[in-house]
């Protein structure tokens, strides 16, 4: 089974399906050795922690491909890869669709911004018409490799048009054969049920939970009650080690030494346990020369 099956077939029942969201191979391996077999690859993570900037379109196709080649090289996670616009027009799409896939994407994500886009959560966006972002999703559709490889049709029509245009956005976008609906950005628990009412039992829905943003914040069981399918937590993990970071640097700043900050460090030795070293070395050993007579001269 791949990954792209085994997510397909935890789509269509309980329990609902938790996606911390990862930048690196470093987050991903942590969130794996938590028990998670599924990651959501954020375009805003790998903005804030590769480039130190905001989410408004400025990681690249082949940037967000590297980071997703180093986790699944790293890991066995399932992972929802945020593709953005699917960085240009229906045949930009077809592409990255054919990179991820091989890549070892999952579930590939697409919305329906111009260009640039920008975070969900942040006003000023603007959108295509619907047709083209139909265009896409069967460009998509028809790029994919196998049919196990999911494609997600984000709106982010509720911030520019209201919930109801939204919600006949994703009514195309579902006809148009979207594996799953990504409805951004809900502003009240009524849109939320709302959504759900639509959508619930006829096609997967994910949820996205931002701690400041636009979304009430609901439990992964409260959004399982209501029938969406995958909660995602993208900018979690980045923003808690950069508030760990500021902590951190301000330590040293003030104390001159990290002997006050050691109980919230990994050790060198855990830092080369959780990252396999040991395991590295030993398979290392096995193909060293000595074992094979050395050098022929």
């Amino acid at each position: 089974m791949t990954n792209a099956d085994g997510l397909r077939q935890r789509l269509h029942g309980a329990p609902i399906t938790v996606a911390p969201g990862v930048a690196d191979a470093l987050g991903a391996l942590i969130v794996e050795q938590a028990g998670f077999d599924t990651a959501y690859l954020s375009g805003a993570s790998i903005a804030y922690a590769r480039f130190g900037r905001p989410d408004i379109g400025l990681v690249t196709m082949s940037e967000a491909l590297d980071a997703l080649s180093a986790i699944t090289e790293r890991t066995g996670l399932k992972l929802i890869v945020d593709a953005d616009t699917g960085f240009g027009n229906a045949l930009n799409v077809q592409r990255t669709v054919r990179l991820f896939e091989r890549a070892g994407a999952a579930a590939i994500q697409i919305e329906d911004q111009t260009l640039p886009k920008r975070c969900g959560h942040l006003g000023g966006k603007t959108l295509v018409e619907a047709a083209e972002m139909v265009g896409k999703i069967r460009a998509a559709l028809d790029a994919r490799h196998s049919d196990d490889t999911l494609i997600i049709a984000r709106t982010d029509a509720i911030a520019v048009e209201g919930l109801d245009s939204a919600l006949a956005r994703a009514e195309r976008y579902r006809e148009a054969g979207a594996d799953m609906l990504f409805i951004e950005a809900p502003q009240t628990e009524t849109e939320l049920r709302r959504i759900a009412r639509r959508f619930a039992g006829r096609v997967p829905l994910m949820a996205n939970m931002v701690e400041g943003g636009r979304t009430p914040q609901k439990t992964a069981a409260e959004l399982e009650e209501l029938g969406f399918s995958v909660v995602i937590f993208p900018g979690g993990m980045v923003r808690a080690v950069a508030r760990t970071m500021q902590d951190y640097v301000a330590s040293l700043a003030r104390h001159g030494t990290n002997q006050p900050f050691r109980d919230r460090m990994l050790s060198f030795g855990e830092i080369n346990r959780l990252v396999g070293t040991p395991d590295m070395l030993a398979l290392g050993a096995r193909f060293d020369a000595a074992q094979f007579g050395g050098d022929d001269d």
